[in-house]
């Protein structure tokens, strides 16, 4: 038995809280760039997911990726925290109940991710529903897959902190749910600009400061991986940064701040699969060159029919899947005390690696879109054009983000049309 190291449980919890932290953030970039009336609507989706995938990760999801020894699920010996407490698991030096808080912030983020392909029309309930579900048959599979002991570890398959079952999972499932759910009303018709670029720049500034739990935590302890992790996600981001700002400057001849946010984003995502991997000087080349795909998506996607409204496929998906490969080519053992990419002579490791990019994002959207269907089939998935066009905050939460000397917008049960009345205390 393996004994606990406080030093790596204090930074493991602090790792914890900042990788929550992050959904707050997610909440808030998420939130500036949809339009005003869908405010709340948009960060409630992200707050929901603090409820959703905490819960179901700790009754049956933590069960389902880290008991047993299965190549495809884990077990149900962990169902609602058995047997998961002060002890570190078989290797570790943290408590098991830290470990499973530090896994159950990456499911709930990423369950908060894929809200951003279906965000200003898709109901409330059905989207509660539809998380729960996904958390569990998505989410807790491509865990284990990658994490837990399953069969793409199994392969040879490096992951450091996600790029399997949190990047490419959330982006290709947004795709899917984007192309079930289907555009908004007003999607190719008019502009559907974000409504304030400064909350997307704080979220992004908010996410960058957690992902520092999020890769250099995911060394699970304070040695040299979650060192190496901790450096390259400064570097990472901050090259892609400047890449971003050269294409924004190319193709418009202005540095725009939501681009910014997004290249931070990007560049966050990017590192996650490879932060303990490589050396930090390959960490800079990937945040230049990764940019590019992430970019060149995100500029070709709103050609398309696919109203994939917050680009998640582009940011997430496309990133995370150069991340994987990026990573099978340069990884290096000197750093990493793992394996070499194939760039160092071990193509064998870069096989391995798109294994890993070929069947987690297919598995994702297949699960994503069988999944919809079902919950689509049980209750309907999207506002109507009505409810679409008055707003989400009003309809699912009967509040607004932004209150005018006017009154708030009442949504009235008999189907009538929506109203303002002045706002009062209600004693009751």
């Amino acid at each position: 038995m393996s004994a606990i190291d406080t030093g790596d449980t204090a930074w493991m919890l602090a790792s914890t809280a900042l990788v929550l932290f992050m959904t707050i953030g997610l909440g808030l970039f998420y939130a500036g760039l949809v339009r005003s009336k869908n405010t709340l609507n948009t960060f409630m989706m992200c707050v929901s997911a603090l409820a959703i995938g905490g819960v179901t990760w700790a009754l049956i999801g933590y069960s389902l990726a880290f008991d047993g020894e299965g190549s495809i699920i884990g077990g149900l010996g962990h169902f609602a925290l058995n047997d998961v407490g002060f002890e570190p698991r078989e290797g570790g030096t943290i408590p098991e109940l830290v470990f499973m808080a530090f896994q159950g912030t990456f499911c709930i983020i990423t369950v908060a991710l894929v809200s951003g392909a279906v965000v200003e029309r898709m109901r409330f309930g059905a989207w509660m529903v539809f998380a729960a579900l996904w958390s569990v048959l998505v989410y807790a599979v491509l865990a284990h897959w990658a994490f837990g002991g399953g069969w793409l570890a199994a392969e040879g398959a490096l992951d450091f902190a996600g790029g399997v079952p949190v990047e490419m999972a959330s982006g290709f499932a947004a795709l899917a749910a984007a192309l079930v759910v289907g555009a908004r009303k007003d999607y190719g018709r008019q502009a559907l600009l974000p409504h304030n670029a400064v909350y997307v720049l704080l979220g992004a500034g908010i996410l960058w400061f957690g992902w520092f739990g999020f890769n250099g935590g995911s060394g699970l302890g304070a040695g040299n991986s979650s060192v190496l992790a901790f450096a390259n996600t400064m570097l990472t981001p901050a090259c892609a940064l400047l890449t971003w700002f050269a294409l924004d400057l190319i193709r418009g001849r202005r540095v725009t701040a939501i681009g910014a946010a997004t290249a931070i984003i990007v560049g966050c995502v990017l590192i996650t699969p490879a932060g303990g991997f490589i050396s930090p000087g390959w960490a800079m080349a990937l945040g230049f060159l990764g940019a590019l795909p992430c970019y060149a998506v995100i500029v070709w996607r709103p050609r398309t029919r696919v109203d994939e409204t917050l680009d998640v496929l582009a940011a997430h998906g496309i990133a995370g899947f150069t991340g994987i490969l990026f990573l099978g080519l340069v990884a290096q053992a000197s750093w990493n005390g793992v394996a070499d990419g194939w760039l160092y002579g071990n193509f064998d490791q870069f096989a391995s690696q798109a294994l890993a990019a070929a069947v987690a994002p297919a598995y994702a959207f297949i699960v994503t879109f069988v999944l919809l269907k079902v919950v689509g089939a049980v209750m309907p998935l999207r506002a109507s054009e009505h409810e679409e066009a008055v707003g989400m905050d009003v309809v699912a939460h009967g509040e607004e983000a932004y209150v005018t000397g006017e009154g708030a917008i009442l949504v009235m049960p008999d189907g009538e049309d929506h109203q303002r009345r002045p706002l009062v205390a209600d004693p009751g």
